[in-house]
C-alpha cells in the first residue's frame, strides 16, 4: 500500500464540515471589510520567493520546494501567498485600479520543515492584503478583521501582540547597535545566527534555538530607535485599535520571520497553538514591490494558518454547527419502488433538496440504518401501496413522526420542513 507523504494530512468527508465553517466565517469577516478573493498559481518562479520572502529567511533557505522543470526553468512550490499577491498586483497593473486594493486568500502552501501540531509540510492559509494605504488606519483595520474573524469562530483565549520594526531609515542604526551587541556573542551562536548577523542582523532575534535565546533576550530594542515618523505611525495604531475596542498588548520581541516587513508586525497567539502559540501573524509591508525591483507601494496583511485554527477550536471546545448531512433519504422495497425512488431523487434535487436513494439493493431496515448513519432527517419509503397510491411514507427521524405525502408534493413538503413552515 502507498501511505500519504510524510507532513501531508487527508481531511476526510467526516471532518470537512470544520474547514467549511472556518472558511465561510473567513469569507464572511472579509467581505465585512471590503476585501474580495483573489487566486494565484500554486507554483511561481523561484525568484519571486528569493527576492520577495528575503534570502535570509528560513523559508527560502532551508524550506522550499524547488524544482525544475522540462524548461529548466526553477520553479517553486508557494510557501506563503503575500508574494504571489504582490506578483498578481504588479503583473495585472491593479495599482492603476480603485485604491486601495483589497484581497484575501484561502490556500495550500507548502514548506518543508518538521511537522508538529498544527504545522505540515503541506498546510493552509487564509490571508488578506491591503495595497496602496500608508497611515495607520490601514494597519488597524487588517488587525481589526483579523481580530473579528478570530471572534467569528467563537475563540476567546487569544491575545494580540503589537510591534513596530521601523523603516530603513531607523533601522540602519538599529542594525549597528544589534552587531555591536551580538559579536562578543557570534561564537556560540548558530550557524544560521552567523549568517543573518552580516545580511540582516535583526532576524537574529527570531532564532529559534535555546542556545541562542540567552543572547538574544538582552538584545536592544528597535523602539528606542524608531524614527519620529515610524514613532507617530506606531502610536497612531495603538490609538485607532483603542478607539475599534481591540485589545493589545506592546511586545519589542515581534520581528515576524519574513524579511519583508516594516513598521507595524502583530500576532495573535493562544496557549492552545503549542510551543510557539501564534495562530495569525502579519504586518506592514511598504518595501515588498521595491524589493522586487518595483515602484514602491504601502502595503499590510495577515496570514492564518487553518490547521493550528482548528487545533485551537478543539482545544477551547468551540461548538461547530454540526454536518447537516441529506435531507432526505429515498427508501425503495423493490425493484420499481426504487425506480420511483430515483426518479424523485431527481426531482428533488432540482428543487433544492438534498437526498440519496438505495444503490446497494439493501434491506428496508439496512436502509434506515444507513439513512440514521447519513444524518438523514427524513426518510421517504417507497413500496407497492405507495406507488398505487402515489404518495411516500415520510418519517420524521427527529421525533418518529410519519405522514403520507403525495410524490409531487415531497419536495415542498420537504423544504418547508426545513426552513419553519410545519
Amino acid at each position: 500500500m502507498i501511505s500519504i507523504p510524510k507532513g501531508t494530512k487527508d481531511v476526510l468527508p467526516a471532518d470537512v464540515y470544520l474547514w467549511h465553517h472556518i472558511e465561510g466565517k473567513a469569507r464572511e469577516q472579509a467581505e465585512a471589510f471590503g476585501f474580495r478573493e483573489i487566486r494565484t498559481p500554486v507554483f511561481e518562479h523561484t525568484e519571486l520567493f528569493a527576492r520577495g520572502v528575503g534570502d535570509t529567511t528560513d523559508i527560502v533557505n532551508k524550506e522550499m520546494y524547488t524544482f525544475l522543470d522540462k524548461g529548466n526553468r526553477s520553479i517553486t512550490l508557494r510557501p506563503e501567498g503575500t508574494a504571489g499577491v504582490a506578483r498578481a498586483f504588479l503583473e495585472n497593473g491593479l495599482a492603476g485600479g480603485a485604491m486601495p486594493f483589497k484581497a484575501y486568500y484561502l490556500i495550500s502552501a507548502f514548506r518543508y520543515e518538521r511537522p508538529q501540531a498544527g504545522r505540515l509540510r503541506e498546510f493552509h492559509q487564509f490571508g488578506c492584503e491591503l495595497y496602496g494605504a500608508a497611515g495607520a488606519a490601514a494597519d488597524a483595520e487588517v488587525i481589526s478583521l483579523a481580530d473579528s474573524f478570530l471572534r467569528s469562530l467563537g475563540l476567546s483565549r487569544f491575545e494580540l501582540h503589537i510591534n513596530s520594526i521601523g523603516c530603513k531609515t531607523c533601522r540602519a542604526a538599529y542594525h549597528s547597535a544589534l552587531k555591536e551587541y551580538f559579536a562578543p556573542h557570534l561564537g556560540e551562536m548558530c550557524a544560521d545566527c552567523r549568517m543573518r548577523y552580516d545580511k540582516n542582523p535583526m532576524r537574529m532575534l527570531d532564532c529559534k534555538e535555546e542556545g541562542c535565546k540567552r543572547f538574544t533576550a538582552g538584545a536592544p530594542r528597535m523602539l528606542d530607535f524608531l524614527c519620529d515618523d515610524c514613532r507617530a505611525h506606531f502610536e497612531a495604531v495603538k490609538d485607532y485599535l483603542t478607539q475599534a475596542g481591540v485589545a493589545f498588548s506592546v511586545d519589542p520581541s515581534i520581528v515576524r520571520g519574513l524579511d519583508y516587513y516594516s513598521r507595524t508586525v502583530f500576532e495573535f497567539t493562544s496557549a492552545a497553538a503549542g510551543a510557539q502559540g501564534t495562530v495569525l501573524g502579519g504586518g506592514r509591508y511598504d518595501t515588498l514591490l521595491e524589493q522586487m525591483g518595483e515602484k514602491p507601494v504601502p502595503a499590510v496583511g495577515f496570514a492564518a494558518g487553518m490547521e493550528r485554527l482548528l487545533m485551537v477550536m478543539a482545544a477551547e471546545q468551540v461548538a461547530v454547527p454540526p454536518d447537516r448531512g441529506v435531507s432526505c433519504y429515498l427508501a425503495g422495497m423493490d425493484e420499481p419502488s426504487r425506480r420511483q425512488a430515483f426518479l424523485l431523487a431527481a426531482q428533488l434535487r432540482r428543487a433544492g433538496v438534498s437526498c440519496e436513494v438505495d444503490l446497494m439493493e439493501r434491506s428496508l431496515k439496512a436502509q434506515f440504518k444507513y439513512a440514521d448513519k447519513r444524518g438523514a432527517r427524513f426518510v421517504a419509503v417507497i413500496g407497492e401501496r405507495e406507488l398505487e397510491e402515489g404518495a411516500a411514507e415520510v418519517k420524521d427521524m427527529r421525533n418518529s413522526s410519519s405522514e403520507r405525502v403525495k410524490f409531487q408534493s415531497l419536495a415542498q413538503y420537504i423544504n418547508d420542513k426545513e426552513n419553519g413552515h410545519e
